[in-house]
């Protein structure tokens, strides 16, 4: 005869209730660490997904991850010559908001330095890669599109002809991917009007200053859409992959001699994010996960002190007629282990049902579940001592 089990029998529906209350604070728990896994799987994704092996960004900046970051794109041409070096391709990447069915809509737009890039490395679902130079791109179904649409950003309109699952932005947005000269037209799209009142404060500069006096032509030439003396398009960064054999170490010694560049590792630009900008948010939610474990153990030591006073008699009788003090420990710790161990099975799946809803991923791997599960035993052994202390104070002569 199980004294746990029969007790449990005698009481099930508050027990029952016990236990949900329990799943549900394991399921918080289990949300928290896979809300933190989530936040630094997003924030590595792109750094994962690219492959490059250096990264070439402005002089004295730590690359688009961390700060602001120009650097033309004939960047790429200078770096394809040097030893070693199999591709460069520039790196483009901003965030927009639009509108989209009355809701506002963000979306993290990646350029691919096409034809090098079409999007090859891309989890596609649906559709294909890029196939032109301009007004096609590839979007996250989180954002909503669908093959074939179309799609007005800026002064152009672009067709989806592919769609992706699960690639999102440091910040949990959908990426959309186009060649880099779209994105980059994208980023700089400026009004009719804002281009004109630019012309019109280029040839009033050039009225003020001497040389518009001395040579009048270029007061005409100020008004043109296009200066050749004006700078060309800006990338964020150049990623670098090396040819095999090539040390890697070598090339970025080489490119470092640059005065107008720095080159940092895949590696620096991994620790760049999880140091810089998702730092304090990743601590702030592993401190929220080690104040749920602490809170939980609580709890349940609580409940378990409760449950326990409820016994009280019954306790007292146990001991009267000259039962073991081993046999009223295991009626305590069986029943903790069983409460904790019905509120982890709730709690994985009513995370299971619920997690996917989530507006940002929430990613729950096998070593998670076994920790948290460890856990869970660790807390119910502990949270029990509570109970056990008022057993064992209780004295026989108590049931009369």
């Amino acid at each position: 005869m199980n004294l746990a089990i029969r007790d449990i029998r005698h009481s099930l529906p508050r027990f029952l209730l016990t236990a949900v209350g329990i799943g549900m604070l394991l399921m918080i728990v289990m949300g928290m660490s896979g809300i933190y896994r989530g936040l630094i799987e997003d924030a590595l994704l792109l750094v994962d997904k690219i492959g490059a092996d250096l990264w070439i960004v402005q002089h004295n900046t730590r690359g688009p991850f961390a700060e602001i970051s120009r650097i033309p794109l004939k960047m790429e041409d200078r770096l394809r010559a040097v030893p070693g070096v199999r591709s460069a391709r520039a790196f483009v990447s901003h965030t927009i908001q639009r509108e989209r069915i009355g809701k506002p809509l963000r979306i993290v737009v990646q350029g691919l330095s096409w034809p090098e890039d079409k999007g090859e490395w891309i989890p596609m679902t649906d559709g294909r890669c890029l196939g032109a130079a301009h007004f096609e791109m590839i979007a996250d179904k989180s954002l909503g599109f669908r093959p074939g649409e179309k799609i007005p950003l800026g002064k152009d309109i672009y067709t989806v002809v592919g769609l992706t699952r699960g690639m999102v932005g440091q910040g949990g947005d959908g990426i959309a991917f186009f060649t880099v000269r779209d994105a980059v037209a994208i980023q700089f799209d400026n009004s009719g009007e804002a281009v004109r009142l630019e012309r019109d404060a280029r040839r009033s500069r050039a009225v003020r200053q001497d040389i518009g006096n001395t040579h009048p032509e270029l007061l005409n030439r100020a008004a043109l859409p296009d200066i050749p003396a004006l700078a060309g398009p800006m990338a964020s960064a150049v990623i670098v992959q090396t040819g095999q054999g090539a040390d890697i170490d070598k090339v970025a010694e080489t490119i470092s001699g640059w005065k107008d560049v720095s080159v940092h590792t895949a590696g620096n630009q991994r620790n760049f994010l999880l140091d810089g900008s998702v730092d304090k948010a990743r601590r702030q939610i592993g401190l929220f996960r080690a104040l749920l474990v602490i809170i939980s153990a609580i709890i349940m030591s609580l409940i378990l002190y409760t449950l326990t006073l409820d016994k009280i008699h019954d306790i007292a009788m146990l001991k009267l007629i000259g039962a073991r003090n081993s046999v009223i420990l295991g009626l305590i710790i069986q029943q903790a282990i069983i409460l904790g161990g019905l509120g982890y099975i709730l709690a994985f799946y009513s995370g299971k049902w619920i997690f996917p809803h989530f507006p940002r991923r929430v990613i729950v791997t096998g070593n998670d579940l076994v920790w948290l599960a460890v856990i869970v035993l660790a807390i119910s052994v502990l949270s029990s001592l509570l109970g056990i202390w008022k057993a064992m104070s209780v004295q026989p002569n108590e049931v009369l």
